[in-house]
């Protein structure tokens, strides 16, 4: 499919990513914890992915780790963090448009300290409040995402005025590759495949002076965290994030070009909502509601016209659940739509998305007899 617009799911393989995996499939097999010559090879072409994605985040190559996914670097960090400090309290403060991985890791350990900070009409939280709320007793940990994967809103995670020596997690699997990252944080999560690289890789960084411990039993830290690394895929996503990074300005300035034009296709429907920060985002994706029509016709819709876009909660698409981001916002949960640009959608193909999706509407709503 050439319309394929839900790069927010899932980012199309990276050449960079391609070359280095197969690649490494011939050299990256063994394990890297044994001591015989293919274990050591293996072990250099780990380090060496190590070494990228931390000149990438701009910290040290001990301070990453790759785990099976995003979701389970999230829930290694962020419960990792809490961990860490359970004989001070157990209480978690997030926002309430965290991506269901964060929001799974907090009911997991359930607290009468736990926190949801609520967020304004383009989904951003108000730094003032996330700092009074991480004073109550028995919070120990706060989690801000640095951009939102499902309307794309930037958070000031910069802006956060918090104690000293309360740890903040932030999951940057949408943020990660698309624009420059918050400066403050303990733990950062994030996802290959989110920029290119392989599924099944995530990423998790921790800072020396953070106090973290593993969450769960028989891990070895951030070496290898939950068992066998898989080294090709670690050396793809590092070849990929390292090249995505390196025409970043470039892409960003293109796709925030493109998502305007549909931004106003979106905006000049009737009955149509664009929701997310109008500047504050992430350059490649836009969220748009619309009035009298299903979020699940919509997407078949558009798809049987070649375009590739989502509905729903980003993670819960397939079982058609309103958003409970859309819901934080206060905005319009049918009809959602969201489109996500890949780093090489054209203008044509923009041009085209926007009839199509004109079409699509009209045709819904005449056929329910508006």
């Amino acid at each position: 499919m050439t319309g394929y617009l839900d790069t927010a799911s899932a980012e199309p393989l990276h050449p960079a990513a391609r070359e280095a995996l197969l690649a490494a499939l011939e050299r990256g097999y063994a394990d890297p914890r044994r001591l015989h010559h293919p274990g050591r090879d293996a072990r250099l072409l780990l380090e060496n992915a190590r070494a990228v994605v931390a000149e990438c985040l701009g910290v040290r190559s001990d301070e990453v780790g790759f785990t099976a996914s995003g979701t389970d670097a999230v829930h290694r960090g962020l419960l990792g963090l809490v961990s860490a400090r359970r004989s001070r309290g157990d209480g978690v403060v997030h926002t309430a448009v965290e991506h269901s991985s964060v929001l799974h890791a907090v009911g997991w350990r359930p607290s009468p300290a736990h926190v949801a900070v609520g967020v304004d009409r383009d989904g951003r939280v108000d730094p003032e409040e996330v700092a009074a709320a991480a004073r109550n007793p028995g919070v120990v940990a706060v989690a801000v995402q640095a951009a939102n994967q499902e309307v794309g809103t930037l958070q000031p995670v910069d802006d956060l005025d918090l104690p000293d020596d309360l740890p903040l997690f932030v999951d940057a699997a949408a943020a990660v590759g698309r624009v420059p990252l918050p400066r403050r944080w303990s733990a950062l999560a994030a996802s290959a495949h989110k920029w290119g690289g392989p599924p099944g890789v995530g990423v998790l960084a921790v800072r020396r002076s953070a106090r973290w411990t593993t969450p769960f039993p028989g891990d070895d830290g951030l070496d290898q965290p939950g068992g066998f690394a898989d080294v090709p895929g670690a050396l793809a996503a590092a070849a990929a994030l390292q090249a995505v990074l390196a025409d970043r300005e470039e892409t960003a300035a293109r796709q925030h070009r493109l998502v305007e034009r549909v931004r106003a296709a979106a905006a000049a429907l009737p009955d149509t909502e664009v929701v997310g920060h109008p500047v504050e985002r992430l350059p490649h994706l836009v969220t748009f509601s619309c009035l009298y029509v299903g979020g699940d016709e919509l997407v078949a819709g558009l798809d049987r016209r070649g375009f590739a876009v989502a509905s729903g909660s980003a993670c819960t698409a397939s079982s058609l659940e309103p958003s409970h981001v859309l819901a934080a916002m206060g905005a319009l949960t049918h009809g959602n739509v969201r489109v996500s640009l890949r780093r090489d959608t054209t203008e044509d193909e923009v041009d085209a998305f926007c009839s199509a999706l004109v079409e699509c509407v009209t045709e819904i709503r005449a056929g329910a007899g508006l």
